[in-house]
């Protein structure tokens, strides 16, 4: 079979006074007259950047391109150097790719820089591309030509860090991209973020000197350090030199808040933060102090919720500044919907040019939530770029979440060039990783952040839910034009398996949106339960079908995680059984009246109707559940009528670290005239709050007793205060209560 020899003629837009106007020619029918060049004493990292030039080069060509330094030279080849050979001044992060003389030349101003242009040239001027691990699309060509080259590049952003185990874990993948390995590069390992608790743990020093600990009221408690005692400044100093004493590779400790608000308010703390005009005025003094200790060493601090708006006083040259935008709403960029984070920004700029950026690019309480979110990439990493961020970390999921592969790359291109034309990108991906289901997919992202930016009153919250969003971006005919897109996806490309599977991963944002749509009963084909034939309740055939699907590619995909409490894909199989199992018993006080004694709180409407709507709550506090903070629960329902009853069950939510607990204990009475209530019988909580308890759960208090007839039923949740050594100890506990089932 004759093979049809492709040409490689790029056309290079970033062309500029080229110093040979000729092509080159790197291979003729599969050969070439090229050798690859190494300084004499280059680094092994330089070898090993060359052997992948050589890989791809004989990938595209079949050409065996041989491997030589300064000393090895054959007069009789062209070159394609590797590294700075002219000894050019370049900056570290620069990169040179020139054409001269018919030899190329691949520069940098360090070993990393010379791997980034290496993999620049084979992607730019190659038409190579790397979508996601072992996912590439290496064009053949025997002969490979090119135009003139004169590239020259020097990307703002030096530190790049998406938070996907994509790159965490496939270094190449990494490589080809041009990000860091890990999170936090040059860090002691044990001391990246929130680290005054590791310093000082409460275990030690709490019960002997609370004044270390943050005054809050009348009491200390342990959530912050009181940063105005010298004390805990001689600790703290002492803790990162033994940190650092054990770590001595590490360039990099954080000394930074704890992941609480709850920051002292002594008379000493108030005083400096009343004088710098904020309370990040504490911790930069403070941090100052540790700074002036390790002079050669990077001391990072939080910009974060309390401490995000600028003191007076500048931090130490040696202080890293990490500036956090976990508050932003997402629906639109920062830059319009969060301009008091953009106005920090700008003020920090002011004190400091060493800031790390921590940004948020998904739905942390619903990893696999869709999360229209894509289209504000772009804009929100140039505004960093613009506001002189040197460090971007992309705080994504780490684990496969909604669109993973998608937003992993997107986002990491960005980050090297922020100024891309985005629609070019999207398309890129989507026809390069989902070939000729590409187009539905890259409709289904347009569809979505389309809905949503009609929806200006929306907020699109990291700690959200999508039940949040069942009448706007994610209402029943989107969800069904959704499903269709995908339907159509899966048709496109049925026969090839591969495919096939990346498909339906990528569709697990809008089945899990589905499922929740049912368990939430929003419409009667969104709906746990349907009417037969019979006519008798059955569960949707479409429900268990999804959830089934939803499962076995979640497994398949090694998706474990719900969120980034711990919830697993498993944990959520099992309570969405539970459900179904609690839809289908009967239940004499489904749509019946309930009255609430206690005042609940934001959630659910505060309606305590949905207690008895048949919709039942999810793993997320904004999934039908009915909340109460700072007091106890205590509801009455109302059967319509005395009825025998033995048995009575209510559902209740924990999420340890948004200080949502299991109640104390939940007591059930009944009555037949709504005064006088008789117990019927209370049960503790079996597994008491601890610091080991489980973050994210749900729980049935079910009481079974002699039978009697009664018409009311009170249910009374008592609290679970808030204990001392929680994050949010001082601050009052809630109490999440959802369906009641009674029989």
């Amino acid at each position: 079979m004759k093979k049809v020899v492709l040409t490689l003629l790029i056309t290079i837009g970033l062309l500029v006074n080229s110093c040979n106007k000729s092509n080159i020619t790197l291979t003729e029918n599969g050969k070439t007259n090229y050798e690859i060049v190494l300084k004499k004493n280059a680094s092994e990292s330089l070898y090993k950047s060359s052997v992948k030039l050589q890989y791809y080069l004989s990938k595209i060509s079949g050409a065996q391109f041989p491997i030589v330094d300064e000393l090895s030279l054959d007069a009789r080849k062209k070159k394609i150097y590797v590294g700075n050979h002219k000894t050019e001044n370049l900056k570290p992060q620069q990169v040179i790719i020139r054409t001269e003389n018919e030899n190329l030349y691949i520069s940098g101003g360090s070993d990393q820089a010379v791997k980034n242009g290496i993999y620049e040239f084979l992607e730019k001027y190659l038409a190579c591309k790397w979508y996601a691990p072992g996912v590439e699309k290496i064009p053949p060509s025997r002969t490979i030509s090119v135009s003139p080259i004169d590239y020259d590049y020097t990307p703002e952003i030096h530190t790049r860090t998406v938070h996907s185990k994509l790159f965490y874990e496939n270094h190449e993948f990494a490589d080809q991209q041009k990000v860091t390995y890990e999170a936090f590069p040059y860090y002691v390992p044990t001391a990246k973020v929130h680290t005054f608790h590791r310093f000082m743990p409460e275990e030690v020093f709490y019960k002997d000197h609370p004044e270390y600990y943050a005054l809050r009221g009348e009491q200390r408690l342990p959530t912050q350090l009181c940063l105005t005692n010298d004390k805990v400044l001689a600790i703290v100093k002492d803790s990162v030199a033994s940190f650092f004493s054990k770590n001595p590779e590490a360039s990099v400790i954080s000394v930074s808040q704890d992941d609480n608000q709850q920051y002292c308010k002594c008379d000493n703390c108030s005083k400096v933060d009343t004088s710098e005009g904020s309370p990040s005025g504490t911790m930069i003094r403070f941090v100052n102090q540790v700074a002036e200790s390790f002079p050669n060493k990077t001391i990072s601090t939080l910009a974060y919720q309390y401490t995000r708006k600028a003191p007076k006083t500048h931090p130490a040259t040696n202080v890293l500044i990490t500036l956090c935008s976990i508050e932003c709403d997402r629906s639109a960029p920062i830059s319009e919907k969060c301009t008091d984070f953009a106005d920090d920004l700008i003020a920090w700029g002011k004190l400091t040019n060493n800031i790390r950026i921590w940004d948020y690019t998904t739905q942390f309480t619903n990893f696999l939530s869709p999360f229209p979110n894509i289209y504000t990439l772009q804009p929100n990493i140039q505004l960093f770029r613009n506001n002189n961020a040197k460090w971007v970390f992309e705080q994504h999921s780490h684990n496969p979440s909604e669109l993973f592969e998608l937003r992993s790359y997107i986002t990491a291109k960005l980050l090297w060039n922020p100024d891309l034309d985005f629609d070019e990108l999207l398309t890129e991906f989507t026809d390069g990783y989902y070939e000729q289901a590409g187009p539905y997919i890259k409709k289904y992202v347009e569809l979505i952040h389309a809905e949503i930016k009609k929806d200006d009153d929306f907020f699109l919250f990291l700690y959200g839910d999508p039940s949040e969003a069942f009448s706007s971006y994610l209402n029943p005919e989107l969800l069904k034009e959704y499903s269709n897109l995908f339907d159509e996806a899966e048709k496109a490309v049925a026969n090839k398996q591969e495919l096939l599977d990346r498909v339906k991963m990528a569709r697990l944002g809008v089945d899990y949106a589905v499922l929740e749509a049912s368990r939430k009963n929003i419409t009667k084909d969104y709906s746990l339960m349907v009417m037969a034939k019979n006519p008798k309740e059955v569960i949707n055939p479409m429900v268990a079908s999804l959830l089934d699907n939803f499962i076995h590619t979640a497994r398949k995909n090694d998706i474990s995680l719900m969120n980034e409490m711990g919830f697993t894909v498993n944990e959520y199989a099992s309570n969405y059984m539970s459900a179904l199992k609690i839809a289908q018993k009967p239940n004499k006080a489904k749509g019946k009246n309930v009255v609430a004694l206690t005042k609940p709180k934001k959630y659910a409407e505060e309606n305590p109707m949905v207690l008895t709507d048949g919709a039942l709550g999810g793993s997320s506090f904004y999934a039908n559940w009915l909340g109460y903070e700072g007091n106890n629960m205590e509801v009455v329902i109302d059967l319509g009528e005395p009825q025998p009853i033995s048995t009575v069950s209510m559902a209740f939510l924990q999420v340890t670290n948004h200080v949502v607990f299991f109640p104390s204990s939940v007591t059930y009475y009944g009555s037949s005239d709504n005064t006088d209530f008789k117990p019927l019988g209370t049960l503790s909580n079996t597994a008491p709050l601890n610091k080991d308890s489980k973050v994210n759960d749900i729980s049935y208090f079910d009481l079974s007793f002699e039978q009697e007839n009664v018409r009311y039923i009170k249910v009374v949740a008592e609290n679970t205060k808030t204990p001392y050594w929680h994050h949010a100890a001082g601050l009052p506990s809630w109490v999440f209560a959802d369906e009641i089932i009674i029989n």
